[in-house]
């Protein structure tokens, strides 16, 4: 079965429309984590073809919270340490969901490892540095990113400045510090690109409970 481009473009939708029934929160998350890694790929220089993995996998990082349960995918506060084991088991799930199929295997590498950190703490498999994909690092600061400058049900989203500097804070640890340095090169044009979905009057808001800099790390 040969996919063109459109029919592509369709099936993610249909997967992140699934989502959407379970988690509503998600579906604009990953609209915009999509729309600020191609920018980062962009920026980067990134080959066409690794840029359109990227922008197919941003779609899809967080499918794998279908196998999430709803009393943590839905908490309103703070995960506790099983909790975050259930949810960090997410990576995983949605790898093994999207390998299935052929024309997505490449992609699925990437979901797996979009919570990896680059001082090799993060999850599901503790790789580190360069050993993480680029488009899984790229996916990584934005998703942060989204996740801190958005609502949560147990606190107020950071300011846009405040998170540029959460993100720079962490450059090194967490993050890619290539990425986070092409990221503060187009810092200056992120609010237009996130304002236009406000625009869209998408009434969905960011929970990815997970997300926390201070949830980052794998528990052992």
């Amino acid at each position: 079965m040969v996919f063109t481009a459109i029919a592509m473009h369709e099936l993610i939708d249909f997967a992140v429309n699934i989502l959407d029934a379970r988690d509503p929160h998600t579906f604009i998350h990953s609209w915009r984590v999509a729309e600020l890694s191609v920018l980062i790929a962009e920026t980067m220089g990134l080959p066409n073809e690794w840029i359109n993995k990227i922008h197919i996998a941003a779609h899809l990082h967080d499918i794998g919270k279908i196998g999430v349960p709803d009393k943590v995918l839905n908490k309103t506060g703070r995960l506790n340490n099983d909790e975050i084991l259930l949810m960090q088991a997410h990576p995983r799930i949605g790898y093994n969901i999207i390998e299935r199929l052929p024309i997505l295997r490449e992609i699925s590498r990437i979901v797996l490892y979009h919570h990896e950190r680059f001082d090799g703490l993060g999850y599901p498999d503790g790789i580190y540095g360069e050993n993480i994909p680029i488009e899984s690092r790229i996916i990584s600061v934005v998703d942060a990113f989204d996740a801190l400058s958005t609502d949560r049900p147990y606190r107020k989203a950071k300011n846009y400045n405040e998170c540029f500097e959460e993100i720079n804070l962490h450059a090194g640890s967490q993050f890619c510090p290539a990425v986070v340095r092409h990221f503060m090169n187009i810092r200056d044009i992120i609010p237009q690109v996130l304002d236009k979905f406000e625009k869209k009057e998408i009434n969905h808001v960011a929970f990815v409970g997970h997300e926390e800099l201070m949830h980052s790390r794998r528990l052992i």
